[in-house]
């Protein structure tokens, strides 16, 4: 998978936690090699965020991404669960 980063996402990595940070390249590293690896709970999105995907970093941590193509990801936001869909 090649992975494109989306200028708003690049500008919210420094604001995260560490350990947020440190899970985030974890599970983007395996996201690079296995992007549906069980782990990661890929899965598509629906309303506001129809066509867009998510993965999970953490338990509460997502994050959204664009496909584009069959083997390439943009990535447009990392936030908890609820400050993406409101739940």
């Amino acid at each position: 998978m090649t992975i494109f980063y989306a200028s708003g996402f690049k500008k919210r990595i420094p604001r995260l936690p560490f350990k947020i940070k440190r899970a985030l390249t974890e599970r983007l590293r395996l996201f690079a090699e296995k992007p549906y690896h069980a782990l990661l709970d890929n899965h598509p999105l629906s309303g506001s965020w129809r066509g867009y995907r998510s993965i999970n970093i953490t338990g509460d941590w997502r994050v959204i991404y664009e496909p584009i193509g069959v083997d390439v990801a943009r990535l447009i936001e990392v936030d908890t669960h609820h400050n993406l869909y409101g739940t």
